[in-house]
């Protein structure tokens, strides 16, 4: 499974990773996969191994919740690792991480690529931040969730949903936020969000 592309070739890659001890160069052999990517891969699972590895949530400490967060796990994955030596759930990792300071931050997209100031309101949220791009909204706003990813057959009529509820609250004098992280499409267009 390591040489040809398929949906389960992640697995494979982790597998090979994370149960034979395979190096980078190693797995970047028989897939051709970038080792930048392969060393992010490898990053998580060292970073689910030291999750894995601690006594109890009390040995969890402020810089390996903080790598967790940046290498992209969940406060649910994060209680999982830990709850088969105590009780715990995402709630608690969440006030854990709350209490250490440990948030996510809104981050402009930079749609100049650097070559003029930006000033869109593409925002993403991250860990990877020491600071807001953005302050908060000093209004009240109304939220419309996005549809997310689009599969063959359905993609048209719930842009077509997000963008006529976008226009509807507007019209009624409502602030509109939209939430999508599929930007292609039309409820992501800079005019509509």
């Amino acid at each position: 499974e390591l040489t040809q592309p398929s949906d389960r070739r992640i697995y494979a890659i982790a597998y090979a990773m994370q149960d034979l001890g395979w190096s980078v160069e190693k797995v970047h052999g028989y897939t051709n996969i970038d080792t930048w990517f392969l060393s992010k891969l490898r990053r998580m699972i060292s970073i689910n191994n030291m999750l894995e590895n601690l006594d109890n949530v009390k040995a969890l400490n402020g810089t390996l919740l903080l790598q967790a967060k940046k290498s992209g796990f969940s406060d649910a994955q994060i209680a999982s690792r830990l709850s088969s030596k105590e009780e715990i759930d995402e709630i608690q990792i969440r006030h854990i991480r709350k209490d250490m300071g440990i948030i996510p931050r809104i981050k402009q997209i930079d749609t100049m690529a650097g070559e003029a100031p930006a000033q869109t309101n593409y925002l993403y949220m991250t860990y990877n931040g020491d600071e807001d791009d953005t302050l908060p909204f000093d209004e009240p706003a109304k939220m419309v969730l996005g549809s997310g990813t689009y599969r063959i057959g359905s993609s048209v009529e719930f842009d077509w949903c997000s963008v006529s509820a976008i226009r509807t609250l507007r019209k009624n004098g409502h602030k509109a936020i939209m939430v999508n992280y599929n930007p292609e499409t039309v409820s992501t267009d800079y005019d509509e969000c």
